[in-house]
């Protein structure tokens, strides 16, 4: 494939945007894949798939890599594409402002490059609102052109890392304009790959649905949170009560050590920070009260774990914890808001003597994030943070496997 045959360009090729566009590329349309990561582009165009835990997409990227699906670091062999979706990271700063700094720069970087008649999408979950005005101001300025001139939409990207081709080939997938006409030929190219296609009325009201999602993922995880400790404290096993709970009309998710990675601990403050800004402080209560819940469930667990290391027959600052796991999710190598890692750092800031076992890393890598690696067998308490259990190994204490 030449760099005047491509048809879309992908500029972001982390996570979600590799699988968005290898699914593309399996549809037989000719794609154009940026990212600044000139390994992972040289490892795409061999037919390597950089992203081992996403499922199908190795056989994918073997498939069409290097040939249906080209991979470069420069913006500019893109220049012939006549679609430009945006999918780069959007990070929030301490106080969980959004931080714009990457989306800015490729989005201005996109700018000059851009011709009448384009269509720019943007999957990268934004504040309602962003797309009208941000994006569409950098583009503007960039490119001298006039929306109109060029179209703009905004369709939220609805993976699960490990999950994402299943989920762009089933899963219902919405697009909206910044106007009409924007969203009608943004509709009517990702229908040529994506099947669970929605046509929403605007890019805001795309924005807000996805913000929507992890409002509701975040509120929904702090209940089953704060119903495990009632239960706990009640003498009631959470785990029976859920399962007769849930049925049709009720989903009571499961509890955890709080909510990591890049989205459901991070979108809630788009709202919340926006009804700060305008002063109507009462209408995100809910959302505010559920990232406190959530953020601190590793206290909660802190004192649990304090407490069974209590029950060992060994002074305090001997028993070896190890928890097993420290990445945000299971089976996925990312420590984004990784609340499993806040709670081995907080162990440690407690003087605990906490350790570390996760089959992901080895243990030059857990070592580099300043913590101690431990074979589980050689610990006194073992705690699996995905499962919420506590073991003891074989040989060192009476009780072995029990919950909480």
């Amino acid at each position: 494939m030449s760099e005047e045959t491509a048809e879309i360009a992908v500029i972001g090729l982390g996570n979600a945007g590799l699988p968005l566009a290898a699914v593309a590329a399996a549809s037989g349309i000719k794609v154009m894949g940026v990212d600044i990561d000139v390994k992972r582009c040289r490892l795409i165009n061999q037919g390597v798939n950089p992203i081992p835990e996403e499922e199908g997409l190795e056989e994918l990227i073997r498939l069409h890599g290097g040939e249906g699906l080209m991979a470069t670091p420069r913006l500019e062999d893109a220049k012939f594409c006549h679609t430009f979706i945006v999918i780069v990271p959007l990070f929030v700063d301490p106080s969980f402002n959004p931080d714009f700094t990457i989306m800015e720069n490729a989005v201005r970087s996109l700018g000059k490059i851009l011709k009448k008649g384009d269509l720019v999408v943007l999957e990268t979950t934004f504040p309602p609102g962003t797309t009208d005005t941000k994006i569409k101001a950098w583009l503007e300025e960039a490119s001298g052109l006039k929306l109109g001139d060029f179209f703009l939409a905004y369709s939220p990207e609805r993976i699960m890392t490990g999950y994402s081709l299943s989920r762009l080939r089933e899963f219902p997938k919405v697009i909206g304009g910044t106007n009409e006409e924007s969203g009608l030929r943004a509709y009517q190219i990702y229908k040529k790959f994506i099947p669970n296609l929605h046509l929403v009325s605007s890019a805001k009201v795309a924005e807000m649905i996805k913000v929507m999602e992890g409002c509701y993922r975040d509120v929904n995880i702090a209940l089953a949170n704060e119903l495990f400790k009632i239960a706990e404290e009640l003498g009631v096993d959470f785990f029976e009560a859920r399962e007769y709970a849930n049925h049709q009309y009720c989903h009571i998710h499961l509890p955890s050590t709080g909510v990591g990675g890049h989205c459901i601990p991070v979108y809630p403050w788009f709202l919340i920070k926006e009804m700060e800004r305008i002063e109507l402080f009462g209408h995100c209560n809910l959302l505010r009260g559920s990232r406190q819940v959530n953020d601190e469930m590793i206290h909660y667990w802190a004192e649990k774990i304090l407490l069974r290391c209590m029950k060992i027959e060994k002074p305090l600052a001997e028993v070896k914890i190890c928890i097993m796991g420290i990445t945000f999710r299971a089976g996925v190598k990312e420590f984004y808001h990784s609340r499993n890692l806040a709670l081995v750092r907080l162990l440690m800031e407690k003087g605990l003597n906490a350790y570390v076992y996760d089959p992901l890393l080895s243990k030059d890598e857990v070592e580099r994030m300043g913590l101690r690696c431990i074979e589980p067998e050689k610990a006194d308490l073992l705690f699996d943070p995905f499962l919420l259990r506590f073991e003891i190994p074989d040989g060192k204490a009476a009780f072995k496997g029990q919950t909480p």
